[in-house]
């Protein structure tokens, strides 16, 4: 589809958002399965809220638009999505397991963070006043989620480095032990 205008650019982006929120919201119940702490699968189900509400804001922009919101695939989130499955099924032990679901999240985060600025730039540019409330109220969403997962990820990763520090040391004497036997 060629672009005229930065209008139908603007619904293009309000389109691939609202495909990565969907995909979102397919993801963060596997995501609250894997994670072996209680806060952070708390966190991961408190953001499934709030994503819904998030789809809700979009699609009241998409009526005022009178515009449908489907019809694209966000391939950008599709590939996130996809790593953080691939992710998932690696063996790792509990408190790693769950610094890596951080960093995968994350990753989802900053790209919801660059996506939502993108086109509250677009709303104010254009005058849509009201979709600028509406995407500011998201985006803030956004960035206090990436903090909190900041917060988790101090707590969480000194845990993996204690456990995979454990790790090794047991690896490190099983292989003395088979040495001197």
């Amino acid at each position: 589809m060629e672009m005229e205008s930065l209008r139908e650019l603007y619904i293009e982006e309000l389109k691939d958002l609202y495909s990565a929120e969907n995909q979102i919201i397919k993801a963060l119940p596997k995501m609250v399965k894997a994670a072996t702490s209680s806060e952070l699968k708390k966190g991961f189900e408190q953001h499934l809220a709030q994503t819904r509400g998030q789809v809700e804001r979009l699609e009241k922009i998409f009526k005022e638009l009178d515009e449908s919101p489907k019809g694209k695939k966000c391939k950008g989130m599709e590939g996130l999505v996809e790593e953080d499955s691939e992710l998932m099924k690696e063996d790792f032990e509990d408190a790693l397991l769950d610094a890596a679901l951080i960093g995968a999240a994350q990753r989802v985060e900053h790209y919801e963070i660059a996506a939502y600025g993108t086109v509250r730039a677009f709303a104010e540019e254009l005058g849509e006043s009201e979709h600028v409330s509406l995407l500011e109220e998201t985006l803030e969403e956004e960035k206090k989620t990436d903090e909190k997962l900041t917060e988790l990820a101090k707590q969480i990763n000194a845990q993996a480095n204690e456990e995979s520090g454990e790790a090794e040391q047991r690896q490190t004497t099983q292989k003395k032990t088979k040495r001197a036997a």
